[in-house]
């Protein structure tokens, strides 16, 4: 399927990156800039994983969680108790 982009800005940004790429086809640059947004994107460790990863090492690290719940302190502290 075949698009249209029409637009001075983005015109004069797929004239940027051609000059910065080299690229003398348009509709190529754009097919190259959009795939390597699109893999970086793919390549980018979600949040669960970055959490994840940092429970982990908390976890190596030896750090255990208590087991006990901080409700009645904080209820206290903010003069809910």
């Amino acid at each position: 399927m075949a698009i249209l982009i029409r637009g001075d800005e983005i015109d004069a940004l797929v004239e940027k990156y051609c000059a910065m790429t080299g690229q003398s086809n348009k509709s190529e640059a754009v097919r190259r800039a959009l795939a390597a947004q699109i893999e970086a994107l793919a390549a980018k460790e979600s949040l669960a994983d970055r959490v994840a990863k940092i429970q982990r090492q908390a976890a190596d690290g030896g750090f255990v969680a208590p087991k006990s719940s901080d409700k009645a302190f904080m209820d206290e502290m903010w003069g809910e108790g």
